[in-house]
């Protein structure tokens, strides 16, 4: 750890996991979340073959971490974590590197966590780069939702299943309590994060978040916030590659080995609650 923090004022810290990202959009992620205030301290954890990045870690609220080795996604997150407990940091945002936003919005979301104090865990509005909204408010998943939704040809089914799952039906302007947020950009309360125990390491990519999500649920609420936005150049990787893909399958038999393949109690009550509070079955 760096002499120089002070480790009586670090409100706010982040962590951001690169993989031979692009260095432009590393930076941008970088600017993002260094505009915020002084007491902020921005975790790098590159699981890159090589430092190359480091150079560009030069500023003092920039903490690197090599790791020479993909550890995985959950893994790598969690070494910052460890690190944010030791700062008794009260906010963490989780990073993914192809996102940036306006600096601004940090104090928006620390703002909303004090006038609630249930909340655990807040997303943003999610963009694309030209403006249009990414429908990454989701129901706790079901099989059919992870895996058999990728297989299935016929249009008008896919799209009844996708609508419920994404919660597609919602304007995605308003506030709302969702069990399930994107893992791209988590505005979190340390505290919390410590309390669960941080991303099950077991997943080493695809559906980290998701786990993640439904341990926050148990200890506080899980908010939508589309007050604010963050612009997110979202890839779909796994459906272009079939190796990501594989990753995506895997992670996803992980899941339901853990949770309930279709004997998922909580799973069950909690969606069917959503979807009551966001008046679906009016639809």
């Amino acid at each position: 750890m760096r002499k120089d923090l002070n480790l009586g004022k670090i409100k706010l810290t982040g962590s951001l996991v690169v993989y031979h990202n692009s260095v432009y959009d590393i930076k941008k992620v970088i600017t993002s979340f260094l505009g915020y205030e002084n007491d902020s301290i921005l975790f790098i954890i590159d699981n890159s073959s090589n430092d190359s990045l480091s150079q560009w870690c030069d500023d003092s609220r920039i903490i690197y971490i090599f790791n020479n080795s993909n550890i995985g996604f959950g893994a790598a997150h969690n070494l910052a974590f460890k690190e944010a407990y030791k700062l008794n940091s009260t906010y963490h945002i989780l990073l993914n590197p192809d996102i940036h936003f306006n600096p601004s919005i940090i104090k928006k979301l620390i703002d909303k966590m004090n006038s609630d104090t249930s909340i655990g865990l807040i997303m943003p509005k999610i963009c694309y780069p030209d403006g249009s909204t990414q429908h990454l408010c989701k129901l706790i998943p079901t099989p059919i939702d992870l895996i058999l939704r990728r297989f299935i040809t016929n249009k008008a089914l896919l799209k009844k299943i996708t609508n419920r799952y994404e919660l597609r039906f919602i304007s995605y302007q308003e506030e709302a309590e969702i069990p399930v947020l994107s893992g791209c950009f988590m505005f979190v309360k340390t505290e919390v994060l410590k309390e669960i125990g941080g991303f099950d390491e077991r997943f080493f990519m695809y559906l980290e978040d998701v786990d993640l999500c439904r341990r926050v649920n148990e200890t506080s609420k899980l908010v939508y916030y589309p007050k604010v936005k963050v612009v997110h150049n979202y890839e779909k990787g796994s459906y272009k590659n079939s190796r990501l893909l594989k990753y995506h399958v895997k992670s996803a038999f992980k899941y339901f080995n853990k949770w309930g393949w279709f004997l998922d109690n909580k799973r069950k009550i909690i969606n069917k609650r959503t979807l009551q509070d966001l008046k679906y079955y009016k639809n």
